[in-house]
């Protein structure tokens, strides 16, 4: 039986957690993550936020890479004031899927950022974000759907050529592009729903959740390109 590609998730470090008896502090992911991973044809490691300075080692020990989503990034990494309306900083995970992400790119190991992680892969190329945008989160704690366009041409065009709808719950998305990043794919009032990076490497990121949806395809991609000889 052909080896599946170890793919690293990264993790929330949460202050407490209760389950059974016990509160404790936590590394927590929700599981949709680690399933999609495995539905794609993947194994599934939880990555927790380490010393920026292991990222490197870590990365080596892993054939992809998932940024996973999660709470606002925070307005100084990209230059900005903060926004009343954009949520408190989370300064341990920033640092550290920040280097996971550049870690990933300097090796080139593939990499796929999911919401959150799309936009910390915009910020670490040095593009901005809007911190607040409605239509996109319907209400707290719930996730939407609103339909999604892939731009013809693009790798995520090649694994998702129809318009589709797609699982969603952000407020906030990118403004201005990252060093040699491209969108290949569009919300219906233009917002930039997908980014990749041209070349042999593998890196993409998605504004929506795919955890929280059916469609693997572009986990799939990533899986398919974390098992070839040179991650493409």
């Amino acid at each position: 039986m052909q080896s599946r590609p170890l793919i690293g998730i990264s993790t929330y470090w949460e202050k407490q957690t209760r389950w059974g008896v016990w509160e404790l502090p936590t590394a927590l992911l929700p599981a949709g993550y680690p399933q999609l991973v495995q539905a794609s044809g993947g194994l599934a490691a939880m990555v927790p936020p380490d010393d920026a300075r292991h990222a490197p080692s870590v990365v080596a020990r892993l054939d992809g890479v998932i940024v996973a989503g999660g709470p606002d990034v925070e307005p100084a990494r990209y230059g900005a004031e903060r926004d009343p309306r954009t949520g408190p900083a989370a300064t341990e995970r920033d640092t550290w899927e920040l280097a996971l992400i550049r870690a990933a790119m300097t090796s080139g190991t593939p990499l796929l950022g999911i919401c959150r992680g799309m936009q910390l892969l915009n910020v670490a190329l040095g593009g901005t974000l809007t911190q607040h945008l409605d239509g996109h989160r319907d209400e707290i704690g719930a996730f939407g759907r609103h339909a999604v366009t892939s731009v013809p041409g693009t790798r995520y065009g090649e694994l998702v050529p129809e318009e589709t709808q797609v699982p969603a719950y952000h407020h906030q998305a990118i403004d201005r592009l990252g060093r040699g990043l491209v969108a290949s794919a569009h919300a219906a009032d233009g917002t930039v729903e997908a980014v990749e990076l041209p070349g042999m490497t593998w890196v993409m990121g998605v504004q929506w959740h795919p955890e929280m949806g059916e469609d693997t395809r572009v986990t799939e991609g990533l899986v398919r390109a974390a098992a070839a000889p040179h991650g493409f």
